[in-house]
């Protein structure tokens, strides 16, 4: 065999190698990227926005989460403490009707304790508390994120009503005994002429 044969025969294999190991780069990245949009849901998509459609860096970051976050063990609440918080957040939707503004806050510092109670870090940045959250209640942070920015600002009341409404499916999923328990400890729900809180 000639030796510009050779040389020929390993370029082309060379080339077939790296384009091989770029394929299953490019799949290992597209199987990590579904699982962790699967994962995270809207939390994906929001971050994927915010890098402005880079799903590579919104995976980094999930990513990043995930080893920081991921070996946060809940504590379960006492049957007491779960009744107890439920009388509180019913309370704060009660007052919503006359005081939308400082039943927000109210509910934002309600779950603040809630979320230090169940074992999530509540030192340090909301967003850290936001990421810590969303290893372990990805669907539900959302609310919480809208209800804590209306709870610094000065909200309509509609603002403010749709906050509590997005809240309520992380308050119920956190006094849940079990994941699979999220709708059984729920308040009870008030319905006023004019809130439209849930």
């Amino acid at each position: 065999m000639s030796r510009s044969l050779i040389v020929i025969a390993a370029v082309v294999a060379t080339a077939l190698v790296a384009v091989t190991a770029v394929l299953l780069a490019t799949l290992g990245h597209h199987r990590i990227g579904r699982g962790l949009k699967r994962r995270f849901g809207p939390e994906y998509e929001r971050l994927v926005t915010r890098h402005e459609g880079d799903t590579k860096a919104a995976d980094r970051e999930l990513g990043e989460r995930l080893k920081q976050h991921g070996s946060v063990r809940e504590r379960p609440l006492s049957s007491a403490s779960r009744e107890q918080y439920a009388a509180q957040w019913a309370g704060i939707q009660k007052r919503f009707v006359d005081s939308p503004q400082e039943a927000v806050a109210e509910a934002d510092a309600l779950l603040a304790r809630l979320t230090s109670d169940r074992g999530f870090p509540v030192d340090g940045p909301f967003e850290e508390r936001l990421a810590a959250l969303s290893v372990h209640h990805a669907q539900h942070v959302d609310g919480y994120r809208c209800l804590h920015g209306v709870a610094h600002s000065r909200g309509s009341t509609e603002e403010n009503r749709r906050a509590m409404t997005g809240a309520q499916e992380l308050f119920d999923a956190l006094v849940a005994q079990h994941p699979a328990d999220s709708g059984r400890h729920r308040p009870q729900r008030h319905h006023a002429e004019g809130s439209g809180t849930r």
